[in-house]
């Protein structure tokens, strides 16, 4: 999956679904602009646990559309709950600032427990220890936390929960769409989007595209951009891809604010997208209808509002001592599978997807 970054300069994000938070107000702590905090009001403290449960949800990003949907999904699991509350912090998609957030909350004596939506799921369990020594449990959602990208289980001490899917073998099955449109063209022009390569998930993507791509050789990468999850960038990047391969044949995009900004480019480069194979990822409200119209020709679907909502519980369960869930497969939260198409969501007409983009 994916980080889903949106433009807007200071959250929440327009078009996000507030619904859940709605009753719980927003407000910026005094003591850092980078956090926002949401209180559930719930009653009498449960047995055992004097006060309100303190939970801190580290965002890759705050200004991201994906990230607010997670969330939104825990503050209303708070809610449901009772005497729970979230706090947000701002990871403006930058490694260093996450991990020295995960240090000062661990040092604080605030909080109780951390969600966590790494941005760099490796180098940020380097972080987690000083959690672990402050009794504070960590549930990370998207990604597992520590060296080996595609194992759920907790690997670091004090992570207690990982709430997230198989990114290699969805990617994989993402690449394998690309396959079958290619089958009856020779060359069949591809162009990868990617997020950033520097993070060790966005490799492992277009690591495992290449995998599924490459032992066919009508298939033809003629470029890979980086889109950093963001319309403009991505915008740009397929311009410079289009002046060089005019007649690209395939955008295999890992995230749906790349391929909405590709969007862009190809049609003003006079492209019939439901002629070419253009892929997403993320699951977004735009997306789904870029599916839906057959524009878009699938995409990969992520759940974050029902994940914030597993990633809460996971946590709170863990504060209060009840039965903590090692892994919660992200994939099961929704009601579609997680490669969609035109046909498969016109099984599903209700669906709409989780987050706004």
């Amino acid at each position: 999956m994916r980080y889903h970054r949106v433009r807007n300069s200071a959250p929440p994000p327009p078009g996000v679904a507030a619904a859940a938070a709605a009753a719980l107000g927003l407000a910026l702590a005094a003591c850092n602009s980078d956090v926002s905090q949401v209180n559930s009001g719930a009653s009498e403290a449960p047995s055992g646990k004097t006060g309100p449960v303190k939970i801190a949800l580290l965002a890759s990003s705050s200004q991201n559309g994906f990230n607010k949907a997670v969330y939104d999904g825990a503050v209303a699991k708070a809610k449901e709950l009772g005497d729970v509350e979230v706090t947000i912090f701002d990871g403006k998609f930058d490694s260093q600032t996450q991990f020295n957030q995960v240090q000062n909350v661990a040092s604080q004596g605030t909080y109780d427990g951390i969600v966590l939506v790494p941005n760099d799921n490796v180098g940020i369990a380097a972080a987690i220890p000083a959690a672990a020594q402050a009794k504070i449990p960590v549930v990370t959602t998207l990604f597992p936390v520590g060296p080996k990208l595609t194992e759920l289980t907790p690997q670091v001490d004090g992570v207690v929960s990982t709430v997230a899917a198989d990114t290699e073998e969805n990617s994989k099955k993402l690449a394998e769409g690309v396959v079958e449109y290619c089958r009856d063209k020779d060359p069949c022009k591809v162009a990868i989007l990617i997020g950033q390569l520097q993070f060790p998930f966005d490799n492992l993507r277009n690591k495992a595209y290449r995998s599924v791509l490459d032992p066919h050789k009508n298939i033809k990468v003629v470029a890979t951009g980086q889109g950093n999850y963001d319309r403009d960038t991505s915008l740009k990047a397929m311009q410079n891809i289009l002046q060089a391969n005019p007649d690209l044949d395939v955008v295999l995009s890992n995230a749906d604010q790349q391929t909405i900004g590709a969007q862009v480019a190809l049609e003003s480069a006079g492209m019939d997208l439901s002629k070419m194979y253009v892929t997403g990822g993320g699951g977004s409200q735009e997306a789904v209808k870029q599916v839906r119209a057959g524009k878009w020709a699938a995409d990969q679907i992520d759940f974050p509002n029902s994940m914030g909502k597993a990633a809460l519980e996971q946590v709170v369960n863990a504060v209060r001592g009840k039965p903590v869930t090692p892994v919660v497969d992200a994939d099961t939260l929704g009601p579609v599978p997680v490669i969609v198409t035109k046909e498969v969501l016109d099984q599903h007409p209700g669906f709409k997807g989780e987050w706004a983009d």
